[in-house]
């Protein structure tokens, strides 16, 4: 079920509302009590999501070992000049 969440209420808690629908509520937006706008989850954003990190992890894995060296902290944190 639709929840029902005035304009301006919606523009007050944005982050609010798009965590909510993150978690799979709807809303519809009104406007003068007329229904303009509805927010709904995107389906299947988490199988994006896992995709994208799957894919990510599997470039990483097939990367070399790079040999750096050893650094010190001071050269770590040293400032650029």
């Amino acid at each position: 079920m639709d929840k029902i969440v005035s304009a301006a209420e919606a523009n007050r808690r944005f982050s609010q509302l798009l965590r909510s629908v993150r978690e799979g509520d709807s809303y519809v937006v009104t406007a003068h009590g007329k229904p303009v706008a509805k927010i709904v989850p995107i389906p299947g954003s988490d199988r994006v999501m896992d995709v994208a990190r799957a894919a990510l992890l599997e470039h990483l894995r097939l990367q070399r070992p790079v040999n750096a060296g050893r650094w010190t902290r001071d050269e770590l944190y040293e400032d650029e000049k």
